[in-house]
């Protein structure tokens, strides 16, 4: 894992919400200088706080929904702006205390101790196009997770079948589950080769022949 190594004398963790910012920024030993919630992500009032450090400040925030203005703004205002990787940071700082004025402080740690796992911070003209990206992966997500849902509800139903078998063949779970096994593939050849959706009524039909 490679860590964003800061030059900067000041450094500045953000807990970045939609509608506020907790703010630490410390100086190279650790000293916090300020440490307070900015509500309404008043991005002039975080430059009149940070006014005596800017001239060598690094801002670093977590790798969230709404980091996009944050950049922007520090970029505008010639700060220098890290982006830290959410999972990688999870598995670094980890703890059962959290809150925003807790996360902060520990961004800000992480950050003069050259500890930030850095992500990608994408350009404005490229924004559009991850946030597509975005939505459309989500969409896979979530007509994955229907599909799974509506196969194991239609299964539940071979469950009672399945246990009849093993009854009829004297307890004999293996020979059970090997003739399921069987008609669960010729259901699954059926469906390739007639391109079809899954019938839980003839699987469950053909089961109870047997």
């Amino acid at each position: 894992m490679k860590y964003y190594t800061s030059t900067t004398q000041f450094n500045c963790g953000i807990d970045l919400h939609a509608r506020q910012m907790y703010v630490c920024l410390m100086d190279p030993a650790g000293k916090k200088l300020v440490h307070t919630n900015i509500k309404n992500n008043d991005f002039a009032y975080f430059l009149k706080l940070i006014q005596p450090y800017r001239h060598d400040l690094t801002v670093c925030c977590e790798c969230m929904f709404g980091w996009y203005w944050l950049a922007d703004a520090c970029l505008q205002a010639g700060l220098t702006f890290v982006l830290a990787h959410a999972l990688y940071l999870k598995a670094i700082h980890g703890g059962k205390n959290k809150n925003d004025r807790i996360d902060s402080e520990k961004l800000a740690h992480l950050l003069r101790a050259n500890l930030i796992p850095p992500a990608y911070v994408y350009p404005a003209a490229l924004r559009p196009l991850r946030a597509l990206w975005r939505q459309r992966l989500c969409y896979v997500w979530r007509r994955a997770e229907l599909l799974c849902r509506i196969q194991s509800h239609e299964l539940a139903h071979i469950g009672p079948l399945a246990q009849r078998l093993e009854a009829k063949f004297g307890g004999n779970k293996f020979k059970a589950n090997t003739v399921l096994a069987i008609k669960l593939a010729r259901a699954v050849y059926f469906m390739l080769k007639t391109k079809t959706v899954f019938d839980s009524q003839r699987l469950i039909a053909a089961l109870a022949r047997n």
